[in-house]
């Protein structure tokens, strides 16, 4: 998440090239040799969908079978696309990322909150994709440790360190494995499994799931059965990450409701339809939501005879997901890096380099805490529980991040209404407001157990989500800030 001009670069950034993104690097597709190079709408729309959808929340989806339409299509009407256009207007005439948007629009120590929960929630993030990662690969070698916690701690300790290894090294080949790893692990993949739910269908096999009209809708059990709208507003994160690139559309006025409408119908069908897909084939009793994808493919390969591609598809599926990791797992932190060697945020060994300009100290801190989350897998009684909590602390601590967004906004078309903006948000104190409340209301409802947690002790749900909010999205920055001493800030630094 390069933040080039974080602070010190306060000019209208309409006639000038588009700053670096949390996502990547706008050199390429958006100037070329100092002169602004425009993009079409519908690239920004496949841009838009490859950074948001995947194929990890299908199986906490598939539970609900048919009724997972309408929990994918609330939050993205009620959250995604006010993010989206939000996150346009704000990119438009504020360079730089989050970090400046929300300094502008409310204070810098809101602004430093909201780049530090950016880079936070990575903590809990990378728990819940490894494990993910470990179910799946226990697919390939012994599908009886998918629901093993010693196993998945395991694994989550030695592929999380080697990332950091590799990371640390800087190798451009990364990325392009990365997006490599994407494209096999994710929409081909994705394709295969909807073809064979259909030509499953098509063979006269009944569904695992019902899908009929009396289904549409989740069942009402409580409270507890709108927990899991909450993972999908985590599936939707990132939308704002491309914001950025309203500056290199011809007419953004025209085009960028345009590229986000298409690139909403096909997020939602990446997620829906895969999802759909596992429902047909497996019933919700017997769904893990770490290897529920990995279940499903087994399952349909072993009807059609060719049972041996489903350790082929895991090696597949777990390429995209280490490939989804190493991506991130220096760019949060560099970005967190580079605002608080602005400002002095984080004391200086948080901020050294080494030698291939990779911020080395701050990963191993993340490291640290990651490994102690990891470990609460093998202590856990239920690896799909630990999952699932892990998940809803990542969206808990996400959340705070598009609070602040949303309430910049409105803010600083209040403060700032005359400055250069290459798209305004219709309506925007209605579009912020519905964002605004969606976040705050999926943050309350994170905090109710899912029926997934087991019927374990509410107390211990609340400690465990709670906590890591609270330590790890709100403690964590307010010590950094009550601590902060002014020979910390290196802006000239290399």
């Amino acid at each position: 998440m390069p933040l080039s001009e974080q602070v010190r670069d306060e000019r209208p950034p309409v006639d000038r090239a588009p700053a670096a993104t949390e996502g990547g690097t706008l050199a390429e597709s958006a100037v070329t040799t100092g002169r602004r190079q425009f993009i079409s709408w519908t690239t920004l729309a496949l841009m838009t969908t490859a950074s948001v959808a995947n194929l990890r929340p299908a199986p906490s989806m598939a539970l609900y079978g048919l009724a997972a339409v309408f929990l994918y299509l609330l939050p993205a009407v009620v959250f995604l696309l006010p993010t989206a256009l939000v996150s346009a207007e704000l990119a438009s005439g504020w360079t730089g990322g989050v970090y400046r948007w929300v300094s502008e629009g409310l204070s810098k120590p809101l602004g430093f909150l909201a780049v530090w929960c950016q880079f936070a929630m990575t903590i809990a993030y990378y728990p819940s994709l490894l494990a993910y990662v470990a179910s799946t690969f226990a697919y390939i070698v012994d599908p009886s440790l998918a629901d093993n916690g010693l196993y998945v701690a395991l694994v989550i300790v030695v592929v999380y360190w080697s990332g950091v290894l590799i990371s640390a090294r800087g190798t451009k080949a990364v990325a392009g494995l990365s997006s490599i790893g994407l494209v096999i692990g994710t929409l081909l993949p994705g394709v295969v499994l909807v073809v064979l739910g259909l030509v499953f269908l098509g063979q006269g096999n009944p569904s695992a799931a019902p899908m009929d009209g009396g289904h549409v809708l989740p069942p009402w059990t409580g409270v507890a059965s709108l927990v899991l709208i909450v993972g999908n507003f985590l599936s939707y994160a990132g939308m704002e990450m491309n914001g950025v690139h309203v500056a290199s559309l011809r007419e953004p006025g025209r085009q960028f409701p345009r590229a986000m409408g298409l690139a909403t119908g096909l997020v939602l069908l990446i997620f829906i339809l895969p999802a759909l897909a596992v429902s047909w084939v497996m019933p919700g009793e017997d769904l893990s939501l770490t290897a529920g994808v990995m279940q499903a493919f087994q399952g349909f390969f072993d009807h059609f005879g060719v049972g041996w591609l489903t350790k082929v598809t895991g090696v597949l599926l777990v390429a995209a997901a280490l490939g989804g990791m190493l991506t991130w797992l220096a760019g949060p932190s560099s970005g967190l890096l580079l605002v608080a060697r602005q400002e002095g945020y984080l004391p200086p060994v948080l901020q050294k380099l080494n030698r291939n300009g990779v911020p080395r100290n701050i990963l191993v801190a993340q490291g640290v805490l990651t490994t102690v989350i990891a470990l609460l897998y093998a202590f856990l009684p239920d690896v799909s529980s630990a999952y699932w909590i892990f998940s809803v602390i990542t969206t808990q601590i996400y959340l705070v991040v598009y609070l602040l967004m949303f309430a910049a906004v409105v803010r600083l078309r209040r403060l700032q209404p005359d400055r250069p903006r290459g798209f305004r948000v219709p309506a925007v104190r209605l579009v912020a407001g519905v964002g605004f409340a969606a976040s705050l209301a999926a943050m309350c409802i994170g905090f109710v157990p899912p029926e997934q947690f087991g019927g374990q002790p509410l107390w211990r749900y609340l400690l465990i989500v709670g906590g890591g909010l609270l330590t790890i999205g709100f403690l964590a920055p307010l010590a950094f800030l009550a601590f902060r001493r002014p020979h910390w800030a290196a802006p000239d630094a290399d």
